[in-house]
Order: structure tokens, then C-alpha cells, then sequence
């Protein structure tokens, strides 16, 4: 009963920012998102651990050069929050993508495309269902919280013109389906599954779903890195990169390329990166 109670409680204050930020233009309601987490996201217990975040992956981070990502990481996250009820605006018309002709050769082949939580990555299947007409289907973590969760995905599905898989068992059994009608795959893979394999990332060990790798190669599909920035505002850039070489190769040293991509984005935009991930087993004691 509590949990419901405090489920109905989350629900309807992100009931409340979604439906001020649907009456604002998009580029507003960005910049409103932005100042409500630079003033209220340092404020929290969890700041503390997003600065050891910072600088365990990036030992020679200052103290204040460390509270400077972690207050732009509150701006970008904010930002991203009041972002989600301007999704189809900002992927057609506040988005530009370089390398689309790396996606348009593989016509008719299933794809799998993989990026990180960085800028606003929900605006990438929007951006390429609606520049591109590809059938991207992203894969989600859904929130725990199932009211949330329903307002979180009508506004990232575009009320359901973009298909999306929620991570689950079932779930997989959906990606092979999805796979096979030659849809194209995307998937965040800098999050930390505990039973998938340790992956050095920023130097130390990371456990990391290889799923992705591994579909990559049963289907003999392209694996493609995608990288999307916030440039100014609500404004965003999408790069698509050419496929990784994946035959005869292990999981681990697949894992490892992406890695090193991620490694190379997040360190040129540090604040666009969600540091509030459990990303090492081994300091979350401490943060």
C-alpha cells in the first residue's frame, strides 16, 4: 500500500513537469529543466557520488573542476526530463545527423546501434525514425514505478509510432523477432549488468551485458556506434560511425572498442554523461 501511495506521488509530480513543459516551446521548457537541476540536483546526497564518479574514472579532475561536471550533469539531466513531451519536434527539427549514408547501405539488414546515457539520448529514435523513416527500436530499462514508466514511454514511442522493447526476458525473445523483420536495434550499453562480463572502463573492471555483441554476431549484422551531443540548447548532433569489425573477435575485445568510444565522448563532454550510475562495483560503498 505504501509503495502505491508513493508510486501515485512520483507519478503525479512528473505528471506536472511533462504537462507545464508541453505548454512551453520546447527550447523554454529545455532551459526551465536546465535551471531547476542546477539548483536543486547539487542539493542531493547523490551529487556525492556522481563527484567520486568523476573522479575515479578521471583521477586528475579537481574538486572543483569535479562539482563543475557534476552541476552540468544536473543541467542535462534536467534538460532531458523537460524534454521528453517535445520529442518529435526536437528529433525532426532540433536534430542534425552526420553519416546517414552509413545507415542507408544497409537496406533490408537488421542493424544493431549502440550509444551511451549521453546528451539526450531519447532523442535518437525520434530523430532517426522521422529524418531517416528507419525502423529504430530502442531497448529500455523500465522504471519501477508503472505509472511513470507509462507516461515515460507514450512520450518516448511517440504515442506509439516508434516500437520499443523493455528490457525483460521477454523482452529478448522480442529483439530476435525485431532482428528477423530487419529492424534496426538501438541499445545504451554503459550501464552495469551484474551478470554479464568485466569490461575495463576509464581503467577499471565494469560488468557489462555483452547482448549486444552477441547478437551482433549470431545475425552476422552490422554493430554501430552512435554518438549524440547537445550542442546548444535543445539542439543536438547526432554521429553516426562506421561498423566495428566484429568477425573472428571475442566479446571482451569488442566491448573494449566501445568502450574506448564512450571513454573518448564522455571526456570531451564529461557534463553530458549520467555519472549517477553504479558504473564500478568497487567504490559504491563510498559514493
Amino acid at each position: 500500500m505504501i509503495k502505491k501511495i508513493r508510486y501515485a506521488l512520483e507519478a503525479l509530480v512528473l505528471l506536472f513537469f511533462l504537462s507545464v513543459s508541453k505548454i512551453l516551446p520546447a527550447h523554454w521548457a529545455s532551459n526551465l529543466g536546465g535551471g531547476i537541476g542546477r539548483t536543486i540536483g547539487p542539493r542531493l546526497a547523490t551529487s556525492r557520488k556522481a563527484v567520486n564518479h568523476i573522479q575515479f574514472a578521471m583521477p586528475d579532475t579537481t574538486d572543483e573542476r569535479a562539482r563543475e561536471i557534476m552541476i552540468g550533469m544536473w543541467d542535462n539531466l534536467g534538460r532531458v526530463m523537460m524534454e521528453y513531451a517535445h520529442l518529435e519536434h526536437i528529433g525532426r527539427d532540433r536534430t542534425k545527423v552526420i553519416g546517414k549514408e552509413i545507415i542507408e547501405r544497409y537496406k533490408g539488414v537488421p542493424l544493431i546501434l549502440v550509444s551511451g546515457h549521453l546528451g539526450n539520448w531519447e532523442v535518437c529514435p525520434p530523430a532517426l525514425h522521422l529524418q531517416m523513416k528507419a525502423n529504430f527500436v530502442p531497448i529500455y530499462r523500465a522504471p519501477n514505478n508503472p505509472f511513470s514508466d507509462w507516461m515515460l514511454q507514450n512520450a518516448r514511442s511517440l504515442k506509439g509510432k516508434i516500437k520499443t522493447i523493455p528490457k525483460s526476458r521477454t523482452g529478448t525473445r522480442h529483439i530476435v523477432q525485431a532482428m528477423n523483420n530487419g529492424d534496426y536495434i538501438g541499445m545504451l550499453i554503459d550501464q552495469k549488468y551484474n551478470e554479464g562480463v568485466a569490461a575495463d572502463f576509464f581503467g577499471h573492471p565494469a560488468m557489462t551485458s555483452p547482448i549486444f555483441v552477441q547478437l551482433a554476431q549470431k545475425f552476422k549484422c552490422p554493430l554501430i556506434p552512435l554518438r549524440i551531443e547537445r550542442t546548444k540548447g535543445c539542439n543536438f548532433l547526432i554521429t553516426i560511425e562506421e561498423p566495428l569489425v566484429i568477425e573472428n573477435k571475442t566479446p571482451e575485445s569488442i566491448i573494449a572498442e566501445t568502450h574506448d568510444l564512450l571513454e573518448k565522448w564522455i571526456i570531451e563532454r564529461p557534463e553530458q554523461w549520467l555519472w549517477l550510475h553504479k558504473r564500478w562495483g568497487k567504490i559504491n560503498d563510498k559514493a
